[in-house]
């Protein structure tokens, strides 16, 4: 089945807050998830010129780290979201705001716009379709992870999988295994919150 790209966000069975994101991709394959000094971003593999982030459909920041909340999503909506929360805005209210202000992708397929904030404490996805902007609370069990996805599975609260993993990289080789094994895997990455901080992965195949 083909999901197109998705957020995972919820609770190790340690207690950690987490949250995971991949690219499945058709049309645009031949990128990569790298951990830069503000999180993680998508970029082409063949090159880092000035062009890069020039199209926030294909280059963009997938996770943002601002304080003590991840913010995880599939386009140019993620750094808004995050630089809000580092404001002083509920998680909430910053992903609902970046999702309405940017609305879907205006592409041929209409894409949505998926996102995810998540901290120690709280768990919420949310959406942008052409008809709805959903944002919704995950008060999943520790174990459990909610997902949400730009096709076929873009409606929340989300399908709520069992999550066995303990770090970001666990976290990260989950994105292509099963049950989240989709169609056409480009890469993934992921952040947990431990006791040091937020730590990252990345998965290139």
């Amino acid at each position: 089945m083909y999901v197109g790209r998705f957020v995972v966000a919820g609770v190790s069975p340690g207690g950690r807050p987490f949250g995971a994101y991949r690219v499945s991709s058709r049309s645009f394959p031949d990128r990569r998830a790298v951990e830069t000094e503000r999180g993680i971003s998508v970029v082409p593999r063949s090159g880092h010129g000035e062009d890069v982030f020039r199209n926030p459909y294909v280059s963009y920041n997938c996770v943002r780290i601002a304080g003590d909340t991840a913010v995880l999503a599939n386009g140019s909506h993620t750094d808004p979201a995050a630089e809000k929360i580092g404001m002083g805005y509920p998680p909430r209210d910053a992903l609902a705001l970046s999702l309405l202000s940017l609305d879907y992708e205006k592409d041929e397929y209409d894409t949505p716009r998926v996102a995810a904030a998540v901290s120690r404490g709280s768990v919420y996805l949310g959406i942008a379709r052409r008809d709805a902007v959903i944002v919704r609370e995950f008060e999943g069990s520790h174990g459990e992870a909610a997902m949400v996805a730009t096709y076929g599975r873009n409606d929340l609260p989300g399908d709520v999988y069992e999550m066995e993993v303990e770090s970001a990289a666990e976290a990260a080789e989950a994105l292509f295994e099963e049950p989240l094994d989709f169609e056409h895997p480009v890469c993934g990455a992921a952040t947990m919150l431990g006791d040091g901080g937020w730590e990252s992965a990345t998965v290139n195949p």
